[in-house]
């Protein structure tokens, strides 16, 4: 009898140590999983060397679809609108999270295109554009009827139609008018976007006066995480864009290049935990440091800013 005892206790523990190695094999593969997710195998000056005439705006609009392309062409693909395991707000959510951010900032990113880097004034809008900014504007929690995924790949296939308009000629799409104000414009969206990354990220209470719980702390990590990774990537295609007019100006050409730097890291950052320590507590506090990134950015985009507007 005792023995009998004995092998259901040991199938017991055999069960606990089965499951405990599945738990930290599953963190970890999802951990790594996430780290190679994050990178982007979009390089610019591959796909628009320096020494390849722009018509302007395929650069940029050609980056807008690479980082969306990417969220929906991946292993995992959207998740936001997942209902099992991989939504925004079960389980593993870090990158739906982190797709939350990614859709918020390039929306905002191809509005201002469609309005105002390719508009002045009275004159129409790009026909492509609209239906990309309309696109992207759908549910991102939507599964089906219809799905977000199927509305931004046709969000994609609206700004490839832009970018090939802009390749015939003469072009069939409208450039980009290059013209400071309207960059200001695009920078102060941006300004805003990492304005509320920042607010998320610094605060010790939620507006309600309450405690930050642990899984809405990396969720505000990863959403600030999304952010970056579009700008990161949009602000190398406007500098690919704007590389004329930077020539001469290279007090801004170098601020171009530390905002990139800093958002980049921002944009891959990844601890196995995101811990949420006091100040003075005994582990790290992740979104302080990722703060450390966002608001040095942000900084020096209203530098740029400012140096744009004299």
């Amino acid at each position: 009898m005792r023995s009998l005892d004995n092998s259901r206790g040991n199938t017991v523990l055999y069960i606990v140590i089965g499951l405990l190695v599945l738990f930290v094999a599953g963190g970890l593969a999802l951990h790594y999983g996430q780290k190679r997710h994050d990178v982007l195998a979009y390089d610019i000056d591959v796909a628009y060397p320096p020494d390849k005439p722009l018509v302007g705006g395929e650069a940029f609009a050609s980056t807008a679809a690479a980082i969306i392309n990417h969220e929906l062409t991946s292993l995992t693909g959207w998740r936001p609108n997942d209902f099992i395991l991989w939504g925004p707000s079960v389980a593993a959510d870090n990158n739906a999270s982190r797709q939350l951010g990614i859709i918020q900032a390039l929306r905002e990113t191809v509005r201002v295109l469609k309005d105002h880097l390719t508009k002045v004034s009275s004159t129409e809008y790009d026909p492509n554009l609209v239906v990309a900014d309309t696109l992207l504007r759908n549910d991102e929690t939507k599964f089906w009827l219809p799905s977000a995924e199927g509305k931004y790949e046709d969000g994609v296939a609206a700004l490839n139609k832009y970018v090939s308009g802009l390749e015939k000629t003469p072009p069939t799409s409208k450039p980009l008018n290059r013209r400071n104000v309207e960059l200001i414009r695009l920078f102060q969206s941006w300004s805003d976007l990492l304005g509320d990354a920042h607010a998320n990220l610094f605060k010790e209470q939620e507006q309600d006066g309450s405690s930050i719980m642990p899984w809405k702390s990396d969720d505000y990590f990863y959403h600030a995480q999304g952010i970056a990774h579009v700008i990161h990537h949009m602000l190398k295609a406007v500098k690919r864009e704007y590389a004329l007019d930077l020539t001469n100006r290279p007090t801004i050409a170098q601020m171009f290049d530390e905002m990139t730097n800093s958002l980049g890291r921002a944009a891959t950052l990844k601890p196995v935990i995101v811990f949420n320590s006091g100040p003075e507590g005994l582990f790290a506090n992740h979104r302080r440091n990722l703060d450390v990134y966002i608001v040095d950015a942000r900084q020096k985009m209203y530098t740029v800013r400012e140096e744009l507007e004299k």
